[in-house]
């Protein structure tokens, strides 16, 4: 089974688009909202260093944000990375 973790914001419209398409596609999703968790935030973007959210996460490996994660669906590589 396919393990997807989302970090997002409540009020982030590429989190939601994100989280939109993973449900098109019937794919459940671990989503840590890191609103209240500046900490936790910070330490993620120096991990992955991305600055911006969502962060997006297929069995462990770094997606991207959302553009990253469109840009693989419509290249036709996400739903193999998916099964």
């Amino acid at each position: 089974m396919v393990k997807v973790v989302i970090y997002s914001k409540v009020h982030c419209p590429y989190c939601v688009r994100a989280k939109s398409l993973f449900k098109t596609k019937g794919v459940t999703f671990e989503e840590h909202i890191m609103d209240d968790k500046p900490d936790e935030l910070k330490a993620l973007m120096a991990k992955t260093g991305m600055r911006t959210v969502p962060q997006i996460f297929i069995n462990d490996q770094l997606i991207g944000g959302f553009s990253d994660l469109d840009a693989l669906d419509k290249a036709g590589k996400l739903d193999p990375l998916l099964k």
